[in-house]
This record gives C-alpha cells, sequence and structure tokens, in this order.
C-alpha cells in the first residue's frame, strides 16, 4: 500500500553530548511533527547531525515514534531516518524498524520519503502488513 500526505514539522536544540572538531559542526534536535492524510498521526523523536567546512556536505541520523491513526488502523511504529548531502546532492533513506509497530498496525513494514515543495512537506509512505492484501487505504 502507498499513501502520500502533508506534514508539519517543528525542530527543537537539545544539549549535544559532543563538540565538533576540524571545522564540523556537530547538532542534536528535537523533533515534533504532525501527519495529515491517511497517516493521521504524530511524530516525535531525535536527530543527529553532521555540518561540514564545505558548502552543501552534511549528514543526519535520527530515530521517530509515530503513533496515531494509519489508513483507520490505530497504533504506533518507529522509522529509522539515514540522509547525506555531497555538495547539495542529496539521499535520503527512511525505513521503519524492523517488529516497532504496536496495536493494529503490529508488523508492519515498508519505507518512507521526504520532499518540500514550496516550503510545504510531503511523506509518501509504502508500507505492508504480513496478514494484508495489497491495495490502498
Amino acid at each position: 500500500m502507498k499513501i502520500t500526505g502533508i506534514f508539519n514539522v517543528t525542530m527543537s536544540p537539545l544539549q549535544a553530548y559532543a563538540e565538533g572538531k576540524d571545522e564540523i559542526s556537530l547538532g542534536r534536535m528535537g523533533l515534533d511533527k504532525i501527519y495529515q492524510g491517511e497517516l493521521d498521526a504524530v511524530g516525535q523523536g531525535e536527530m543527529l547531525s553532521a555540518m561540514t567546512a564545505v558548502k552543501g556536505s552534511a549528514g543526519y541520523v535520527a530515530i521517530e515514534q509515530i503513533t496515531g491513526v494509519l489508513c483507520g488502523k490505530k497504533g504506533a511504529f518507529v522509522v529509522q531516518h539515514y540522509g547525506q548531502m555531497h555538495q547539495g546532492d542529496q539521499s535520503l533513506v527512511i525505513d521503519i524498524v524492523p517488529d516497532s509497530g504496536s496495536g493494529e498496525l503490529t508488523g508492519i513494514a515498508g519505507t518512507m520519503s521526504i520532499t518540500v515543495n514550496e516550503g510545504q512537506h510531503i511523506y509518501e509512505l509504502e508500507f505492508s502488513f504480513p496478514q494484508a492484501t495489497s491495495g490502498s487505504c
């Protein structure tokens, strides 16, 4: 199954454990998201980032728990983010953490992608359940 919707995100600086050295800036942020559409949920998590001295080169990882309703099913699941920029070229992988689903979302598996279009954050979630047939919400 595949769905698309929008979300809003608020990022809040958190106390970093480590400091960057040699022109590397390390950061730690709290994430608060509100998802709209077939995924009606909130997401909370933390992000770690590294900015290099080269403009447009950076990396981040994040863990986010999403809680709410997905296609009429209540529960929660966790996504893991892995993103990089190399002189402006971006790559991003967001996977649902295996066995992280709870409630009616137990067994969920899949991936998420994020795009930003004129300041609007858009998600696409492709997912499945072990007992489900293919289709849409």
